[in-house]
């Protein structure tokens, strides 16, 4: 039974000004953060390829391998892009529908089956992977496990640096938050 240890990145600039993320470096805050964590121990360590995320599992002390699957959301003309500045029918659209993405990149429901798909591909190894990325890929994973409609995907909170835990039991996943 794999065991998957998520871990979000440390706060970014785009996270504490309220900004669709682009590819952001970590914050004077994240650093912080990160003086304070204790990772939890892994057997294999993976984060997904944003600078964020690579930085965060670097600071953990992990040489961990890049893992395309756990990119962050694409959020294309949104990137680097401050939610007050979006259109407001456009943003209700995208956070009431989990199919829309008026940003131009992607919709939660593809994230959400890019995340599965990944999810999908492990075997009924006893290993212990902590893997670095982002919030709404890590929310994408917690809906996927629990079967969810994808609309749950906005009742998921995730803070920097905390650990969602996913326990796998042949083609099913259990969660434990915290």
């Amino acid at each position: 039974m794999p065991r998957l240890f998520l871990i979000s990145h440390a706060s970014t600039p785009a996270q504490q000004h309220v900004r669709f993320p682009a590819d952001d470096p970590l914050s004077e805050r994240g650093r912080r953060e990160l003086d304070r964590a204790t990772p939890p121990v892994v057997d294999r360590t993976i984060t997904a390829p944003e600078v964020r995320a690579v930085d965060t599992a670097a600071a953990l002390g992990w040489s961990a391998t890049v893992e395309p699957a756990l990119r962050d959301l694409d959020y294309a003309k949104w990137s680097a892009v401050q939610m007050g500045s979006v259109a407001e029918g456009e943003l209700a659209a995208w956070l009431t529908d989990p199919m829309s993405a008026p940003h131009g990149g992607e919709s939660v429901v593809d994230l959400i089956a890019r995340v599965g798909a990944w999810l999908d591909t492990f075997d009924e190894s006893p290993e212990r992977i902590g893997a670095v990325t982002h919030p709404a890929t890590i929310k994408a994973a917690v809906v996927h496990a629990l079967g969810a409609p994808a609309s749950a995907f906005w009742r998921v909170d995730i803070r920097p640096l905390s650990v969602t835990r996913l326990n796998g039991r042949g083609e099913r996943w259990t969660v434990r938050m915290g």
